[in-house]
């Protein structure tokens, strides 16, 4: 699988990269966080991250001032499994290297995404990225399974907690898995195997060979 920098012309409809952004001291505290002995770990908010210099740029600058969290996704992947989308734009910033596997939204059809139209995109260490609301993405994958990954994600305040339990009143309700995050399981996945709507066909795609 080719595997793209965000700075190539292909990322240009997925997201963006963000200047100016002091990423130092958010990155100082995300390495003082161990990684998790196996797997990958997700939390929404991290009380130490949103301590740091960084939460007032990404609320003020990137958010224009809209209430914003800052929580992590840390471990070690190299494989696809899922994809998620939100009804806003998040921003990831790594302590290294990582990788992103997107797809676009309008690339859904009658539920299902085809795995082929997945895309890889690295991300240098300390940059900040937008990965846009219309673009399909999940965990990070790292590019050194000895140094793993840690990715700082920015979203508004309250996405990916507790569902709201609301009716579902057409298809796409029935992806709502967390609050603000809709999400397409590949049939290989755990998330599929507790319930998830299995929106995803094609190879469940893996990096492994690829870093």
């Amino acid at each position: 699988m080719n595997i793209y920098s965000v700075l190539d012309p292909e990322f240009i409809s997925y997201g963006k990269v963000l200047e100016g952004y002091d990423t130092s001291c958010l990155l100082k505290a995300m390495e003082a966080i161990p990684l998790p002995e196996a797997g990958v770990a997700y939390e929404p908010s991290i009380p130490t991250l949103e301590a740091t210099c960084a939460y007032g740029q990404f609320q003020n600058n990137a958010y224009g001032g809209m209430p914003v969290q800052i929580g992590m996704c840390w471990g070690r992947n190299t494989r696809l499994n899922c994809l998620e989308y939100h009804r806003d734009s998040e921003v990831n910033i790594g302590t290294g290297d990582f990788i992103l596997l997107l797809a676009k939204q309008d690339e859904i059809m009658e539920g299902v995404l085809d795995t082929a139209r997945v895309k890889a995109f690295r991300v240098s260490a300390g940059t900040a990225v937008e990965v846009y609301a219309t673009t399909l993405h999940y965990a990070p994958c790292h590019v050194n399974e000895a140094e793993g990954f840690r990715v700082a994600v920015v979203l508004p305040r309250g996405t990916n907690t507790a569902s709201p339990g609301a009716a579902p009143l057409n298809q796409e309700d029935k992806w709502l898995t967390a609050r603000n995050k809709w999400l397409l399981a590949h049939p290989e996945s755990n998330e599929a195997a507790q319930g998830a709507h299995i929106g995803l066909k094609g190879v469940n795609i893996d990096l492994a060979s690829n870093i």
